[in-house]
């Protein structure tokens, strides 16, 4: 599978550990949910960055404690119409976790937009469609109706720039 991070393809350096697999004592490692909160005592005290796959159903509340020790946290899209994940996303960098977070699963290029504005910035991507598909739509759009509060490169949303020298627009009360 292709890694891309900041529109660029990567390799991916993590070690996924399956359910039952043995943890590696050294080295990047990817776990799940339920076994990151098993076997976090061990976990806490080995070298080796620490990563985690959350379910579309786990609660992001329930890893408030872990995410300064977490470097990736990554989150699937069962099908392009779960949205689920965008929630946890938003949800996380709330909570202010400031590591990777990682869209997998049905990843499609015009959603990448979307899933940058809540806090994704990488993405496991396939064979499915072409790298320069990927390109584009990494900068395909400069500008939001709402302000990318976690993404580092938007600057301002919609509103602001269309209308930079309006004077403030008063709220009118509704007729009725």
């Amino acid at each position: 599978m292709q890694l891309l991070r900041n529109g660029a393809v990567v390799s991916d350096g993590w070690i996924d550990v399956s359910a039952d697999g043995e943890v590696p004592t050294a080295g990047d490692v990817v776990l799940s949910a339920s076994r990151l909160l098993a076997d976090w005592p061990g976990l806490s005290e080995r070298t080796g960055r620490l990563g985690v796959r959350l379910a579309n159903t786990d609660r992001p509340e329930m890893f408030q404690a872990l995410l300064p020790r977490l470097s990736l946290i990554v989150l699937p899209f069962p099908a392009f119409n779960d949205g689920r994940a965008y929630s946890i996303a938003r949800k996380l960098r709330e909570m202010g976790y400031a590591g990777e977070l990682r869209a997998t699963g049905n990843v499609l290029p015009d959603q990448m937009q979307f899933m940058l504005q809540v806090g994704f910035n990488s993405f496991e991507i396939g064979d499915r469609f072409p790298i320069e598909m990927w390109s584009r739509a990494s900068r395909q759009m400069s500008l939001a109706y709402q302000r990318g509060l976690f993404r580092r490169d938007a600057e301002s949303e919609i509103w602001t720039e269309r209308h930079t020298d309006a004077e403030a627009w008063l709220e009118q009360p509704h007729a009725g």
